[in-house]
């Protein structure tokens, strides 16, 4: 019986990765789909218009305001006007100087004043840097 033991081949132990790939690559497909999904946040209809596009560096500041003006800020969180300038100036404190930008998309039925009052807190908040978001406009 001790013979036998001897006479067998040895075990191959290897691991099968097709079920790894399998598994990461379905995670990578739904990563993509939901990536979009993630940037939206307040419905707005921006104005177009013709400018170059913007190169982030890091994490944006966004603050929405609807056609009702309500203000919103990061992917749909509504705030006061008094609270705003607060909550920028807390975002805002651990970034270098030049890092600290805000960008206000504001509905294209929103008025002109409300605009206005926001990018003024923004800016008793300490914002130097404040963009305006819009859409391209369409060459047709």
């Amino acid at each position: 019986m001790a013979s036998a033991d001897f006479d067998r081949e040895p075990l191959i132990a290897n691991i099968n990765v097709t079920p790894l790939v399998d598994v990461m690559l379905v995670l990578l497909v739904i990563f993509m789909i939901t990536a979009p999904i993630l940037q939206q946040g307040v419905e707005v209809n921006l104005p177009k218009a013709t400018t170059a596009p913007v190169s982030g560096s890091g994490e944006q500041v966004v603050v929405s305001i609807n056609a009702k003006g309500e203000v919103f800020i990061g992917g749909g969180n509504r705030i006061s006007l008094p609270d705003l300038g607060n909550k920028i100036k807390a975002i805002l404190e651990r970034r270098r100087e030049e890092d600290r930008k805000v960008y206000i998309k504001a509905d294209r039925d929103v008025l002109y004043g409300r605009v206005m009052e926001v990018m003024g807190v923004i800016h008793r908040a300490g914002v130097l840097h404040i963009g305006l978001v819009s859409e391209p406009e369409d060459n047709k």
